[in-house]
Order: structure tokens, then C-alpha cells, then sequence
């Protein structure tokens, strides 16, 4: 009997980008490979992508150049580039690093077991379309292993936003929804493989409105069906934009049993200005009445978001107007970035502000964030939370899970098993994570 073959993903990005390495993996174990965590010990090298952060492509490159010596030393040794810098680069890869055997963007992943053969047989394989068949559907057959206790779930995908510093629409291309049988389908098998929180993924997953019974279903609407699922205990959605959050979603935060009260919702900016210059098509007005909708639905929300700072043309006041936003809004968490260009963005084009003042400004807007983090993290003391068990921790008998509101939090006691969904106190708060005790 041959050895299996060894397969080696490095993923990069978002959420989604770890739940399309996951099925890539599973398109490949059909030709025969298993994973390894050792790219040195691969028969297949798999660089998945993102194209969100400064200079992705570069980085890539001098990724690759990392791998050169793992092809002197394997000759039959294959590397692909996937995800969106190989939709958005496409040939120039092959050109330019030619020991890379396959490009494959993420709308065609499904096809990797026939650029996987044609790459065997000496062929440079490409694939960036948009095809018209549903990669899910291809990959609906999900191996049956054993899971963990939580996973990612894809049911929206693309963006027709076209925000003026994003290449999402054209790495990822247009809003397309899964039907809601096949997610619905697709979350039983996970439930059945030992998944007790799905996490419900989207470029813009609050946009979804696939087709289901009785026409197209709205994001709400999936998730009371998830919510009738026998041994889902949790659900959670990222990352929405905040002109689709609806009022019967807005509403499922405050009646929905097994909807966590978390909460991913972008802003960018506190000023109207940038906003409009960021094509976001929303006010910071009508982004707070959001917010005062969703707590008064559900008062304990915990609620995140992003920003850039040092968008073209932002001034002092502009985000000074940010600030204002963040305290408003008091984010458990934030994301904040500078703004760097992505070629073929409207924004890309204009007037960049200097690096020692979106320095600045980064420094000073994370302070505010990192000192609203920490006042919420301290209020947790003495809140009895549920809190879901993912993994050992680093002190014996220690166990890492993650509370409602998606808090780390980690407990010293015995019989805690990966998969069990306890009680527990908070009885301290560090940097980054909770401490606590089990209740009964």
C-alpha cells in the first residue's frame, strides 16, 4: 500500500479563508493527501491568501521564496497560490515565481483535484473564474471525522458595496447566498460530528437572502431554523455591514435563545466626511441608532468593530469624529489598522496622508479601544457566564473555552472535557482573557 500523499496549508485572513482551507483540504483528500503541519515533509505546499493587509502580494512572494529550498531538496514537491491575491494576480504569479505549479482564486476551489492532476503532470494549472456551477454543492460530501466543538460555516459570500479602500469585490465578486437547505444540511452534519457552536461567515453575512421555502430567507430567518438544530447550542455571525442590519435581526438578538449576544459591526470612521469619501453609504447617525436598537434588544451586547485611520484626505477633526463614534459605540473589541492602498481601489489613487501621523493617530485611537476593553473585561467579575471548552490551557488542569460574549476564558478544575458547555464565575480579568470558577 503507497504512502499517503502529505499536504501542507498555510492560511492567511479572515475567517473565511479558514473555513475554505479546511474544504480545500477535504477536495484533496480524495486524491489521496492527508495534512501535515511540517511544510518540509509536503508533497503539496498550499499558500492560501488575503489580499486585505499592506503589500499582500509581496508578501506572498517572499513567502514563496521561502519555500525554494523545501523544491530543490523534493523536485515533485507542488505549489499552489489560493485565495484572493491569486485572483487578483493570476498569471503574474506563475511568471513571476514559476516554481509555483497551480493559482486557484477562491470562487474555484472545487476544481483543485483536476489543477492538482494537471500540475502532476507537468502542466501549469490556473484557475481565477467565477464559475457558475456551486462549489459547495461540488463539495457537499464532508469527510465524517470527529470535529471540535466549534466551526465556521460560510453562507454569503462576495460584496456589492465596492467601499472606495476595499478589493473584496473584485477578489471575492459579487453578493451570491447559499440556499438555506444546504447550510441548514451542512450544519446538522457539524452538530453531528461533535460541533456545538457555528459561527456563520459572510463578506457582507448579513446581506444573505437565500433562496429557501417560501422564497428568499433573510439572515434572521436561517438563524431560527439553525436555532431548532438538536445539539447546537451556539450561533454567531461575522462580519456584518450596517446597512443590512435589519429590524428582524436586530430582533433576534433579544428573543432568539441560541443567539450569542456578540456582535462584528464595522463602522470605519466617525466622520460623515470619510465616510462618504469611503463610499460606505451610511452616516455615524444612523450607525449609532443601530447600536441604541440592538441594546435595547439585547442590553448585555458585546459589541466589535473596525477602523482606519489616515484614510485620504482625513484631518484632525475627522478623527477626532472617530474617537467621539468609539466612545459612544464602547467596543469590547476593535480591529484599527492604517490605511494602506489597494491597487485598483478608487482610494488608492488620491493624496496619502504621512506614516508618522497615521502612527499617530493608530496609537492614540487603540488606547481608547484597549482602555474600553479592559472596562468591560473588569465588569465581568462576579457575572455568572456560559462558557463553551475548546482546549487544555498552558497550567495543569487548565481549560480554555470561550463565554457568550466570546471572552477567552479559562478555568483550573477537573473533569472539563473539550465540548462541554458549563457554568462559570469570573473571579479575575487579565489582559486578554477572563478567569474563572465552575458553578454546581
Amino acid at each position: 500500500m503507497s504512502e499517503p500523499k502529505k499536504l501542507f496549508i498555510k492560511t492567511y485572513g479572515c475567517q473565511m479563508n479558514v473555513y475554505d482551507s479546511e474544504r480545500m483540504a477535504e477536495a484533496l483528500g480524495g486524491q489521496g493527501y492527508v495534512e501535515t503541519s511540517d511544510p518540509a515533509d509536503a508533497d503539496m505546499i498550499l499558500m492560501n491568501t488575503c489580499h486585505i493587509r499592506e503589500k499582500a502580494a509581496e508578501k506572498v512572494y517572499s513567502e514563496l521564496g521561502r519555500y525554494k529550498k523545501f523544491k530543490a531538496e523534493k523536485p515533485d514537491l507542488k505549489i499552489g497560490v489560493a485565495g484572493c491575491v491569486a485572483q487578483a494576480e493570476g498569471e503574474e504569479i506563475i511568471r513571476r515565481q514559476p516554481m509555483v505549479d497551480l493559482v486557484v482564486g477562491p470562487q474555484s476551489y472545487h476544481r483543485l483535484p483536476e489543477l492538482e492532476a494537471k500540475a502532476r503532470n507537468g502542466e501549469k494549472a490556473l484557475d481565477t473564474d467565477f464559475p457558475e456551477e456551486d462549489k459547495f454543492e461540488v463539495l457537499k460530501k464532508r469527510p465524517k471525522a470527529k470535529r471540535g466543538p466549534t466551526a465556521f460555516l460560510t453562507v454569503q459570500e462576495g460584496c456589492d458595496k465596492f467601499c472606495a479602500f476595499c478589493v473584496v469585490p473584485y477578489t471575492r465578486g459579487a453578493e451570491v447566498s447559499r440556499p438555506a437547505d444546504r447550510i441548514l444540511t451542512e450544519a446538522r452534519d457539524l452538530v453531528e460530528r461533535g460541533v456545538r457552536e457555528i459561527t456563520l461567515l459572510g463578506q457582507n453575512v448579513n446581506a444573505y437572502h437565500g433562496a429557501g421555502e417560501g422564497g428568499d430567507w433573510s439572515l434572521a430567518k436561517l438563524i431560527w431554523a439553525l436555532n431548532d438544530i438538536d445539539g447546537l447550542e451556539r450561533i454567531r455571525f461575522t462580519t456584518s455591514h450596517p446597512n443590512d442590519m435589519t429590524d428582524d435581526l436586530i430582533d433576534a438578538h433579544g428573543t432568539c435563545p441560541k443567539l450569542m449576544p456578540y456582535l462584528h459591526l464595522p463602522v470605519q470612521s466617525g466622520s460623515d466626511r470619510i465616510l462618504k469619501r469611503m463610499n460606505r453609504q451610511h452616516t455615524a447617525e444612523s450607525y449609532l441608532k443601530i447600536i441604541e436598537k440592538l441594546r435595547a434588544a439585547r442590553p448585555d451586547l458585546l459589541l466589535s468593530g473596525d477602523f482606519i485611520v489616515g484614510f485620504p484626505e482625513e484631518t484632525e477633526e475627522d478623527f477626532q469624529a472617530t474617537l467621539d463614534i468609539i466612545r459612544a459605540s464602547n467596543y469590547g473589541y476593535a480591529y484599527s489598522f492604517k490605511y494602506s492602498t489597494r491597487p485598483g481601489t478608487p482610494a488608492a489613487e488620491r493624496d496619502q496622508l504621512p506614516e508618522d501621523v497615521k502612527d499617530d493617530r493608530l496609537q492614540r485611537l487603540q488606547a481608547l479601544i484597549t482602555s474600553q476593553q479592559k472596562a468591560i473585561q473588569d465588569a465581568m467579575i462576579g457575572k455568572e457566564v456560559g462558557v463553551l471548552f475548546e482546549k487544555p490551557g498552558r497550567d495543569p488542569g487548565q481549560m480554555v473555552g470561550k463565554s457568550d460574549h466570546l471572552h477567552a476564558v479559562h478555568v483550573t478544575a477537573g473533569g472539563i472535557r473539550p465540548g462541554d458547555l458549563r457554568a462559570v464565575r469570573i473571579v479575575d480579568s487579565g489582559r486578554n482573557s477572563l478567569a474563572g470558577e465552575l458553578l454546581g
